[in-house]
This record gives structure tokens, sequence and C-alpha cells, in this order.
């Protein structure tokens, strides 16, 4: 019998979405399907950069970037 593997959440907006710990930040987002660089990511109120490696039980809070010319 496998283990369920250890997750953790990222929150876009009102989106909660469940990942696996281990990967860094990128590879999640680009699971997702999340631009990396259309958002910042804090954990614990920390902005954190996207090679972080993703712990089990991490809440990654994403906060859009907005843009304009």
């Amino acid at each position: 019998m496998k283990k369920k593997p250890f997750s953790a959440k990222i929150i876009l907006r009102k989106e909660v979405f469940e990942i696996r710990a281990g990967m860094d930040l990128r590879s999640a987002l680009q699971k997702l399907e999340i631009p990396s660089q259309s958002v910042l990511a804090t954990c614990n109120g920390v902005l954190i950069t996207d090679d972080e490696i993703i712990k089990p039980n991490d809440v990654i809070q994403l906060i859009a970037v907005i843009s304009g010319g």
C-alpha cells in the first residue's frame, strides 16, 4: 500500500490548489498553468522565489502582479 505524499496548498485569489510537497515553486506553478512572472508568492508572510522547495503543509499565497504600459 502506497503512502499518500505530503501535500501543501497554493492559494490564488479564492482558488485553493493542493500540490505535492518536495517540488520547487516554479514546477508547481507550471503544473497549475500559472505563469510565474504573473504572481508574487509568499509563505507565512515572507516573500519566496520560484526556486523555493515546497515543504509539507506549506500554505503559499499568490498575489497577482498587475502591469501596464
